[in-house]
């Protein structure tokens, strides 16, 4: 079981790292790069602090996402267990932030669905994570 733990692991960090260099660069898939910087110039305006008066740069807010999408991805999957936790939650957060985008833009159901598989796979990562920590404090 711990094995199938650290392959949807290392797996899931993959993924993430693929996500995030298509948000950086075109030299993957330039027609999902293009859609991306479009979408983002909506999801710019749909940025959550945006009530609070700040409102990203479209361009800008995609570097980012993808830059933090492919180092915490590398740390999900290769980094020690304190880094694979911090990057498990820095994840976490953004999955949360991405649906309430969608929603928020009012967005298809089917559009949340990526976002929403890869919190669920996140949150059962961290369970496990604390089942494993709980479980070394007594022996």
């Amino acid at each position: 079981m711990a094995f199938l733990f650290s392959a949807l692991r290392v797996l899931l960090g993959l993924f993430f790292c693929v996500c995030g260099a298509i948000k950086l660069t075109d030299r993957i898939s330039g027609e999902a790069h293009q859609q991306l910087k479009s979408q983002f110039v909506q999801f710019a305006d749909a940025f959550p602090l945006k009530e609070f008066g700040y409102k990203p740069e479209p361009g800008r807010y995609l570097e980012t996402m993808g830059w933090i999408e492919v180092v915490a991805g590398l740390l999900l999957a290769f980094g020690p267990q304190l880094l694979q936790e911090i990057s498990n939650f820095v994840l976490t957060i953004i999955m949360i932030g991405a649906i309430y985008t969608l929603l928020v833009l009012k967005e298809p159901i089917a559009m949340c669905a990526p976002a929403t598989v890869c919190l669920g796979l996140l949150l059962l990562l961290n369970i496990r994570g604390r089942e494993r920590s709980a479980k070394s404090k007594f022996e």
